[in-house]
Formats: C-alpha cells, sequence, structure tokens
C-alpha cells in the first residue's frame, strides 16, 4: 500500500453540551460539536489554533483518517508538522460549526423531544451562535487563550466574531479572503442558491429525511455557489469555450461546453455529502452577518486593544466574491484603533478560493505571523 504524505490516523471526535442562548434569545440545546485536533497541547496550554472552517468544509483539516483515505483534510497544505500552521509546535483545534451536517447539531440531526430530524424546526443560527458552540468546547479542552484563531471566508467570519465576542481569549487573528458583513451581491447570490433549494418539489419544506432528496436543487445550488469561489481568468485558463467530448454544438440542452460539465460535476459531487437545510441555515447566518451593527461594537475594539491582539488580514486580487475593497475596510477599522495589523493582498488568478490551494507566499506569511506572535503579549484574560 502506497504511504500517504501527512498525518495518519487522525480522529474525530465529539462533544455534547446541555445547549447554549442563541442570538434571538432563545435556548437551543443539547448541542454536539464534531471536532479534530492535531498536534500535542504543551503544559501551560498556550500553544493552542483554532481553524474555522469555510461555507461547506468540516473539522477534518488535516491528515488522514487512515490509509483507506484518498485525500486528506481540507486544508493539508497548511495544516501538518514542518508547515505552516506546524503541528510539532502548535495544537490545533477545528470543529464543525453548529447547523452542519458533518457530525454536528445540525438541521439534519435528531430532535431528542420528537425522535425526528429537526428540519426547519430547527432554530436560524448566527456566525455568533457558531462561535459560542466553540466557545464552549474550546474551555472544555482546558484553554484560556488561544494563540492564533485562523479562517477564510465563512471561517474569517468566525475569526471576528471570535474577536467581538471573547477578545481576552485570542492572542492573535488571521483573517483570509473574508469581510465584515456581507454585500448585496453576496446576499443575491446566497439568495439565488436558496431558491434553487426550496424550488426543488422534493423539498417538501425541509421535511426529506427518509424520502427522495432534493439533489436537483441542491445540485444547482452549488454550481451558484462554486462559480463565486472561481474568477473569470481561471475559468477562462481552464475551460474556455473548449468542447466536451465532440467536435461540433450538439444543438440541445445537453451538455456541449467543458465549464458545463465541470459545474455539474461539481454540483453532483456534492449531492452526495452536504445536506439542503444545513446549506440553507449556513448561507442565511453569513447573510446576517454584519459586526458594525452591534452598539458595543467600539468598546470591543478597545478590549482587543488593552489585549494586544495581533492581526493578519490577507485578500486575493481576482477575489469577486469578498473583493479586496472589503478586507481593506477590517484593516481601516483596526488601525483606526491603534491595533497591530498586517494586510497582504496577493496577486493570483484563481479566485475566492485561492487561500484553499496551494501557495509559498501564504505559507510563508502566517508561518513568520505566528512565530511572532508572543504568548507573554498583552494583559489578556480568559
Amino acid at each position: 500500500m502506497t504511504e500517504l504524505p501527512g498525518i495518519v490516523g487522525v480522529e474525530k471526535k465529539f462533544f455534547t453540551f446541555e445547549g447554549l442562548t442563541l442570538e434571538n434569545g432563545s435556548f437551543f440545546g443539547p448541542v454536539t460539536l464534531a471536532y479534530e485536533t492535531l498536534g500535542t497541547l504543551n503544559p501551560d496550554k498556550s500553544n493552542a489554533i483554532l481553524v474555522c472552517h469555510a461555507l461547506t468544509g468540516d473539522s477534518h483539516v488535516a491528515g488522514y483518517y487512515g490509509e483507506y483515505e484518498k485525500k486528506p483534510g481540507w486544508w493539508d497544505i497548511m495544516v501538518g508538522p514542518g508547515k505552516a500552521i506546524d503541528t510539532n509546535r502548535y495544537y490545533v483545534i477545528c470543529s464543525n460549526i453548529l447547523g452542519g451536517c458533518m457530525g454536528s447539531t445540525g438541521p439534519s440531526s435528531v430532535d431528542p423531544a420528537t425522535g425526528e430530524p429537526y428540519g426547519l424546526t430547527f432554530p436560524v443560527v448566527t456566525i455568533m451562535d457558531m462561535v459560542s458552540a466553540q466557545h464552549r468546547l474550546v474551555r472544555e479542552l482546558g484553554i484560556d487563550r488561544l494563540h492564533s484563531v485562523i479562517g477564510g471566508s465563512l471561517g474569517g467570519m468566525q475569526v471576528l466574531s471570535w474577536c467581538y465576542q471573547y477578545p481576552f481569549m485570542v492572542r492573535s487573528a488571521v483573517v483570509l479572503a473574508s469581510t465584515m458583513r456581507h454585500s448585496a451581491l453576496a446576499i443575491a447570490f446566497n439568495e439565488v442558491a436558496r431558491q434553487a433549494i426550496v424550488s426543488d418539489p422534493k423539498w417538501s419544506k425541509g421535511h426529506y429525511y427518509g424520502k427522495s432528496t432534493p439533489s436537483t436543487g441542491l445540485s444547482v445550488a452549488r454550481m451558484i455557489g462554486h462559480i463565486t469561489y472561481l474568477s473569470d481568468e481561471s475559468m477562462r485558463q481552464k475551460f474556455g469555450r473548449k468542447l466536451q467530448g465532440k467536435d461540433d454544438f450538439s444543438f440541445d440542452f445537453e451538455t456541449d461546453f467543458q465549464v458545463e460539465s465541470y459545474l455539474r460535476h461539481q454540483g453532483a459531487k456534492f449531492v452526495d455529502r452536504f445536506d439542503a437545510n444545513s446549506l440553507l441555515y449556513i448561507t442565511k447566518a453569513a447573510d446576517y452577518f454584519d459586526l458594525t451593527r452591534y452598539n458595543d461594537y467600539e468598546d470591543v475594539l478597545v478590549k482587543l486593544r488593552e489585549a494586544s491582539v495581533k492581526f493578519l488580514v490577507v485578500s486575493y486580487t481576482s477575489d469577486w466574491l469578498y473583493p479586496t475593497y472589503q478586507s481593506r475596510d477590517i484593516v481601516k477599522v483596526l488601525k483606526r484603533n491603534s491595533l497591530d495589523v498586517s494586510f497582504c493582498e496577493i496577486e493570483a488568478d484563481c479566485g475566492h478560493d485561492a487561500f484553499l490551494l496551494p501557495s509559498d507566499r501564504l505559507a510563508g506569511m502566517i508561518c513568520s505571523f505566528l512565530a511572532g506572535v508572543h504568548t507573554v503579549s498583552g494583559k489578556g484574560r480568559p
């Protein structure tokens, strides 16, 4: 058997607690979070890094469950022994978000009160709620302060929420290809994706569990989303107007172009691993995200300065889902409040997904940034 190039034997774990009060004021529980850890927590528990996944990610951030697994975790290029987030040095935690469908409590989970999947009786949760659940996990692991919280896209929103909700538990924050609040464009794409799902007759108002799933709607929703993760240049280079397995147009509505075939493949693949209701809930949470709407927003910035939290913000030139101006808005707010922030716009033609692709420049920046975060800095308190 071929030896796998990475950590083998990563274990998915589960943490269950009684529940939490949601941002909407209601109490929801019990809650289970699926999570994974890599590396060793040092004696003073000062080397913990929380990695937050993007929209359709999960807790499997790096390594392999076993020799049978063909692909490693979603950020194996960045997390592992000797890599940018070095598991020989850091204790890395990654959990599946509340509302997800990869082991954490979400709409496909069984409601203990009824014995049936929650479906649309699952409460609408926010990024803040997801972070509140993560906070319970981090404290359960005995960690008072995180060396860093790192995430891209929706993961970056979680990073910013950690800084807002628990400023004295964060030594540093890495925000990749993200935003302080969803734009009208991002909300519009999410709404079209949601309508693709709810318009599928098999969606059955969210009560499709045990029946036929709304695979057509979910597939189209994924196709819509996937377009926003790419860029015009990356699609031009990869596909152009190349035909798929033919020399001329078919003059029907079957697949003619390679880009059509690619999107259909991505949609079909997604149906096999993701829950349609979870996509509805998570995209709505992203749309609700807007740190500037909270009355104590400025007070939190003062606390972040008091805690000496360091920031690294990274954007990509071809990202049209969360363009560079949105990252610059984050940087302006932080600098206006005298916070320690580094910013870099990386030249890349692969669009929003660039942070998930191999990049020596990003790896070098993250490695150097983390090494420069000192555990003795700041006046932090849990």
